[in-house]
């Protein structure tokens, strides 16, 4: 194992400097093509920073061609080259600014639906949860079934902004491409599409009784097993 000593880092955009540091030594020769990178542990502690920055820079540098992971084993330099450039949009919303936002505005948004939300709400959302059960017992994961599961959610509400919002966080998914390299990689995976599907089944029934502190604890959950999900697995 190569000693390499990263700098700590401080800044909204964590996982940007660890990119740039960690392509930087690379690029310099202190890695060589087929060399192992620190663990994500060691790499934390280097840089001072949780698992979701450190998890988010390395898939950007797989995207970007320079890393790749060898199932428990870890993550080899592939090349020193970028190869696929621009593809990776290092200014808009980073995959953690997305967890957070969701896990702190879908509880409230949750909350106001379950006071608010008309019969044909309710029938619009059941439809939309039985079309997920469909697609899960297949055998897939289709995100589009899943934004519009927590869209018909925000126009529950009858909240302008609420589904404002919404709307934004729906678009930052869709243009992270980030988002959908570690999606794929972890919720998309067979033995979460049930347990997914199982949570929403939850969130949609507490919200047909019109329970809004089960609502909340339903959505609050499933969103803290996103987070889990994203940066633990």
């Amino acid at each position: 194992m190569i000693s390499i000593t990263f700098n700590p880092v401080s800044n909204k955009k964590l996982y940007i400097q660890i990119y740039n540091q960690i392509l930087s030594e690379i690029q310099l020769g202190s890695f060589q093509i087929g060399d192992k990178l620190p663990s994500e542990r060691e790499l934390c502690e280097q840089f001072g920073v949780s698992r979701a920055p450190v998890r988010q820079a390395l898939s950007a540098l797989e995207m970007n061609g320079i890393i790749y992971s060898r199932q428990g084993e870890g993550v080899f330099v592939k090349s020193t080259t970028i190869h696929n450039e621009g593809s990776i949009s290092m200014t808009s919303a980073s995959p953690e600014d997305i967890v957070e936002a969701r896990m702190h505005i879908e509880p409230l948004i949750i909350h106001f639906a379950a006071l608010r939300a008309t019969d044909e709400d309710i029938l619009e959302l059941k439809q939309t949860i039985k079309k997920m059960e469909e697609e899960t017992h297949s055998g897939v994961y289709v995100p589009a079934t899943d934004e519009q599961l927590h869209m018909g959610i925000a126009k529950a509400s009858h909240n302008d902004l609420f589904i404002t919002f919404m709307s934004s966080i729906t678009n930052a998914m869709k243009q992270q491409e980030m988002w959908r390299f570690i999606r794929d990689r972890t919720v998309t995976r067979s033995d979460y599409r049930e347990v997914n599907f199982q949570e929403h089944k939850l969130i949609i029934e507490a919200l047909e009784k019109r329970n809004a502190a089960e609502a909340v604890k339903r959505m609050t959950a499933h969103m803290q097993n996103l987070y889990d999900r994203y940066w633990k697995s």
